[in-house]
């Protein structure tokens, strides 16, 4: 008897701890933050839905705007970013540890580039980019973590870093 209750715990206690880290299949966790790029600092919240114990799928919003003077014109651009993306969570292949999360993955993303000057203003440009990323998250607890990314070829282009809550 004493050796079920002790494997019992044991393995309530592990998975309790393995649920920290990575986005299990039908959970949903929200992330925002802020971005880095070199046309104003993307403002960013998106969702991440677990369809498989090592796979999420998620959609993001993101906005940025910058102002610049060039001689006797001032000029300001705005961009703002809808995407959805796919990521593979490396913690289970990797045994990383449950308060982390490591992931690396693509992204789709539609852009709205509004663009003018002092005597014009036009939708610049608008136009479909397919990004990658790779980031990583660190837990406080089972609900609340902060993340980084690293990535290209879409709105958020360059960094993010934010905050990650579990629903």
């Amino acid at each position: 008897m004493k050796k079920n209750i002790l494997l019992l715990t044991f393995s309530f206690i592990t998975l309790s701890s393995l649920a920290q880290g990575r986005l299990t299949k039908g959970h949903i966790q929200l992330n925002a933050g802020l971005g880095t790029s070199g046309w104003g600092t993307p403002v960013y919240v998106g969702l991440d839905y677990g369809i498989h114990e090592d796979i999420t799928l998620g959609g993001e919003l993101s906005y940025r705007s910058k102002s610049e003077n060039f001689g006797n014109s001032k000029y300001k651009s705005s961009v703002t970013g809808i995407g959805i993306n796919g990521n593979y969570h490396f913690n289970r292949v990797l045994e990383i540890p449950n308060k982390w999360d490591f992931y690396a993955g693509l992204g789709l993303n539609y852009y709205i580039w509004n663009y003018e000057n002092d005597a014009y203003k036009t939708n610049d440009a608008s136009d479909i980019g397919l990004g990658a990323q790779i980031g990583g998250r660190y837990f406080f607890n089972d609900k609340l973590g902060i993340n980084l990314e690293l990535g290209g070829g879409n709105a958020t282009s360059g960094g993010k870093i934010g905050i990650t809550y579990k629903i």
